[in-house]
């Protein structure tokens, strides 16, 4: 029983967080999914945890698409400002991420919340820029390793 403790940190600090969609869950704004083979073999293998940022910060799939604009704010295509549950999501992401002592996530490029390094510009063109999700750049701060799918 003595060494429980050290075995358990270990086999958690392997772990990392994924977005829920690249493993086949279907929790894109469009109510799909963006399953990547690579993910959901480290899945069945117990090698991550699913999570959907956008879900823990509260909102519905499917929604309406969302982006990043230059002011820092995000918002829906049709103008809503959805800000706050972004924020949210990043933030409970972050805690279930401490809870387990995760070092590492996988994430979705591109995506408001999840995307690392380059993000849609906030004109609904699909212009891409430099930039980091509101999830992907919580983590980032906090010494949370992000990669995409494309890092795999």
């Amino acid at each position: 029983m003595l060494f429980y403790p050290k075995i358990k940190a270990r086999l958690v600090w392997r772990v990392k967080l994924v977005s829920a969609c690249l493993i086949g869950i279907e929790c894109r704004y469009d109510g799909k999914s963006n399953l990547n083979k690579k993910c959901f073999e480290l899945f069945k293998r117990g090698k991550l945890i699913p999570v959907c940022p956008e879900q823990l910060g509260g909102l519905q799939t499917p929604r309406e698409k969302s982006e990043i604009q230059k002011n820092g704010k995000i918002l829906t295509k049709s103008g809503k400002d959805v800000t706050k549950s972004f924020i949210k999501g990043a933030k409970e992401t972050l805690k279930m991420a401490k809870l387990l002592e995760i070092k590492e996530a996988i994430l979705k490029s591109k995506s408001p919340s999840c995307g690392c390094g380059k993000i849609y510009d906030g004109t609904f063109s699909g212009k891409l820029i430099k930039g980091d999700g509101t999830t992907a750049a919580l983590l980032k701060k906090n010494k949370i390793i992000v990669i995409t799918e494309a890092g795999l």
